[in-house]
């Protein structure tokens, strides 16, 4: 599990909470299932209105995904792709169909056979780029969504204002119907700013942010593919791709391999996809 995600989310709730319960007031008067369902519901109607049905599920499943499955290190793909060229370089190309069947990645995977099947190098790197950009395209409908959401939650906030005063003005001869008119009214304003702030958006940063390193990652192991089919040297792939990382990154896979850390196998694709 994301530990980020997690602790931002019970603290931004606790301090909330906190601020409530500081201002003398009963926390009770901040709960309205009214505001909650004119801003909840209707931010998420109005996102089923603009995706599909199967979008709006799968975005929640790839958060899931996302929030759960941590992605292979830097270090990980070198040290992986490293050994690969080593094989590769003694044993021929043929000796690398083997190893494919240790990875768990489809991507890294089916980049390995498209080389073992003998597969022309431009036809190798179309087809990895191609996969690649609609994976990108498959992850940006998904971080939409939040951001749409995001986008919705104070505008309901805002409609649900304008029905709480309505209730109001309409019963302004009634007192006690005034306050619940009015708690309405502002409580939905607060509901769109708490959805959209403290879940929506930054979820979908999240989501981008973690899009970003996916995608880095599956760059190394195309140029890691590619050189390798191409005879490269092991050295020369290694130094290869430690350019496209921090010297962090770096230090770390110079660590694990004066460690004599073994070669395991990348985990699935963390966001299904």
């Amino acid at each position: 599990m994301d530990r980020a995600t997690i602790i931002g989310l019970l603290l931004g709730v606790v301090l909330l909470i906190w601020g409530v319960m500081g201002s003398s007031a009963d926390i009770q008067v901040y709960v309205s299932y009214s505001a909650l369902l004119i801003t909840g519901g209707g931010a998420l109607a109005a996102t089923l209105i603009s995706f599909r049905f199967e979008q709006v599920l799968k975005a929640f499943h790839l958060f899931r995904i996302a929030m759960r499955e941590k992605l292979p290190s830097p270090s990980e793909i070198i040290l992986i792709l490293v050994s690969l060229a080593e094989k590769a370089r003694k044993e021929g190309l043929l000796a690398l169909e083997e190893e494919s069947d240790r990875l768990d990645d489809l991507f890294f995977k089916k980049g390995i056979q498209l080389v073992v099947d003998g597969t022309d190098p431009q036809l190798v790197k179309s087809i990895m780029e191609t996969e690649l950009a609609f994976l990108e395209e498959r992850h940006r409908t998904g971080r939409s969504i939040f951001e749409t959401m995001g986008a919705f939650a104070p505008a309901f906030g805002l409609i649900g204002t304008l029905v709480g005063l309505v209730a109001m003005l309409v019963n302004l001869n009634d007192p006690s119907r005034v306050g619940p008119g009015m708690a309405v009214a502002l409580l939905t304003t607060l509901y769109g700013a708490v959805i959209a702030n403290l879940f929506c958006l930054p979820v979908a940063n999240k989501l981008k942010l973690r899009n970003e390193e996916e995608v880095l990652l599956k760059e190394v192991i195309i140029e890691g593919i590619l050189s390798i089919q191409a005879g490269d040297n092991p050295r020369i792939v290694e130094e290869k791709l430690k350019s496209f990382f921090a010297p962090e990154a770096r230090k770390e896979f110079e660590e694990g391999k004066s460690e004599g850390e073994q070669v395991i196998p990348l985990r699935r694709e963390g966001r299904g996809a």
